[in-house]
């Protein structure tokens, strides 16, 4: 792809649109930036402005822009994206960008809930056998960033995005995974449908000789499965893959793959939880396909140990176990993260909506949780979604909320934060609100007199 004297307006100032000005300055590219928050316009002119990025007066296309490349996240309604499209200006995600300049294996992971683990692990399962994987994408490090220093990798393991996918147009995987789709990201996409297809995009430019994971127990994979190119491997937790991987009794077995079955015994996985299963499922059934043997990888799952802020014991606090979920930020992920733990549960629920809604796993709470506390821009609807399934007491911030799950906790109990929503109404990310409540959870103190505060 030529990009020298080209005239590319970047848009978005986070890890990914750094990567993208980086990249277009050093093809020689004419690059033209916005990022609709003025203190990032600021510091990108105050990093960049020496290496030739221009800042746009507003946010209007120039007639002679030849290319736009978005920020996960920018939603296709932006008046920039827009008018690219009202104008048939090309848009490219960041990471159909760097498809086009690399020259290994892609393996790509997408899904509602789990792709962050499932990447991690695919990464070290490839990084075996004389193999050397490469991780990012969505995780890490932007995929644009190994464009500009690759190193002796023989495979590339990149978490991919519903937002990226939006916009590809040749992005080919060797390999790609779809875990799960339920409701997310609903508000960028306008509906369930328009997000599954976005999800379903990471398979369109696949042939017969790439492979396809798809999670058997998901009622939309017969419909999907049916109209891929690509080989189609499933794994199941409910026992129903027919070719791929499935749990069965003490054990992970491959059913129906070349080179016999495989057996991976639960007792060697160091993560747990049904829904951790299938994460090393799905990434088994990739590995085993670029050429990683079981001998090889039943090491690397005995000391997996998983990903901060995921379903992660935090604390002990007289008697009462404290999770840090941050990461839930849909539905689905909280119903995931009830399944994995244990005893009557105060689920502490809140943050910046994302368009979810909370009235679908209403039983779910009413079978495992005993108390909700919810907090941030969210809790009055999540309230109203969810009027009359449990009690339910309310904070405005996290603080005030996990002081009340702590106030309100017995011995026996769990106090699990899986929000459902986003972080943005008080914290930069799920990272920093989940070291928020961890250090919240260290500072908990009973009183003498059996009161409960959280020490200054």
């Amino acid at each position: 792809m030529e990009l020298r004297n080209r005239n590319v307006f970047v848009v978005g100032f986070g890890k990914t649109g750094q990567a993208a000005v980086r990249f277009l300055l050093g093809k020689g590219s004419r690059v033209l930036f916005w990022d609709d928050g003025e203190s990032r316009r600021a510091e990108a002119l105050r990093a960049m402005g020496a290496m030739g990025l221009s800042v746009a007066g507003g946010p209007a296309l120039p007639p002679d822009t030849d290319l736009v490349v978005p920020s996960p996240g920018v939603p296709p309604s932006h008046p920039l994206l827009a008018g690219a499209a009202a104008k048939g200006v090309p848009v490219l995600s960041e990471l159909e960008l760097a498809f086009r300049y690399i020259d290994k294996p892609v393996v790509a992971v997408t899904g509602t809930n789990g792709k962050t683990t499932t990447t991690a692990l695919l990464g070290e399962l490839l990084s075996t056998g004389g193999r050397k994987a490469f991780v990012g994408g969505n995780i890490g490090t932007p995929l644009l960033e190994y464009v500009l220093k690759p190193g002796d990798e023989t495979h590339v393991v990149v978490e991919v995005s519903s937002f990226q996918l939006q916009w590809i147009e040749t992005f080919h995987p060797s390999v790609a995974l779809l875990l799960n789709v339920t409701p997310d990201h609903l508000d960028y996409h306008g509906s369930l449908e328009a997000y599954r297809a976005a999800k379903e995009r990471i398979f369109e430019n696949q042939g017969s000789r790439d492979l396809a994971v798809l999670n058997g127990d998901d009622p939309g994979t017969p419909r999907l499965a049916g109209k891929l190119a690509a080989e189609v491997q499933t794994f199941s937790s409910r026992g129903r893959a027919g070719r791929g991987i499935r749990l069965d009794g003490d054990a992970l077995r491959t059913v129906g793959l070349d080179g016999g079955e495989d057996r991976y015994p639960l007792a060697s996985i160091r993560l747990k939880g049904v829904h951790n299963l299938e994460n090393v499922m799905a990434a088994l059934l990739a590995a085993r396909w670029c050429g990683a043997a079981a001998e090889e990888m039943l090491p690397v799952l005995g000391e997996f140990r998983g990903l901060s802020h995921r379903v992660e014991f935090v604390a002990s606090k007289g008697g009462v176990s404290f999770y840090d979920d941050s990461k839930g930020t849909n539905t689905g992920a909280v119903e995931r993260a009830l399944d994995a733990v244990a005893g009557p549960v105060v689920l502490l629920l809140g943050g910046r909506d994302k368009g979810g809604d909370f009235g679908e796993f209403a039983p779910r709470v009413r079978e495992k949780v005993k108390l909700l506390v919810l907090f941030g821009e969210a809790r009055k609807e999540i309230g109203r979604q969810l009027s009359g399934v449990v009690p339910a007491l309310e904070g405005k911030t996290l603080e005030e909320a996990t002081l009340l799950a702590w106030q309100n906790a017995a011995e026996g109990d769990t106090v699990l934060l899986s929000p459902g929503c986003a972080s943005f109404d008080e914290f930069s990310g799920y990272d920093e609100r989940g070291r928020f409540f961890r250090s919240l959870v260290m500072r908990l103190d009973a009183g003498e007199n059996g009161e409960r505060g959280i020490l200054p």
